[in-house]
């Protein structure tokens, strides 16, 4: 089975930095992407952004240039550095991880952590 155990969520003003974690264990032969994304009350999640094993990036429009996704693969974590942090990046943030496990294929999701920008 597996685990993605987020952590770094907070409450910070306008302009202000937050760094996210998300450390996958368990069953994992390989970790082919993990992503970042966000949801509000009343709205589908989003997906902010996604990297690959290999490095390759997506990013939304709404925080390119503010938001920046990493991962170490041989912890198996993925980071969401998040810089000039504006009110409407407030939402619940999502960690998600394609993982294959030998055939098997899987999405899996952290618990959420909640990021809270004041103006």
């Amino acid at each position: 089975q597996v685990q993605l155990v987020e952590s770094g969520g907070g409450l910070v003003q306008t302009g202000g930095s937050l760094r996210l974690s998300c450390a996958a264990s368990g069953s994992i032969f390989s970790i082919n992407a993990m992503g970042w994304y966000r949801q509000t009350p009343g709205n589908e999640r989003e997906l902010v952004a996604r990297i690959t094993r290999s490095g390759s990036t997506y990013y939304a429009n709404s925080v390119k240039g503010r938001l920046t996704i990493s991962r170490d693969n041989a912890k198996n974590t993925a980071y969401l550095q998040m810089n000039s942090l504006k009110p409407e990046d407030t939402a619940v943030y999502y960690c998600n991880a394609l993982i294959q496990r030998y055939s098997t294929v899987d999405n899996y999701w952290g618990q959420g952590t909640q990021v809270t920008v004041s103006s």
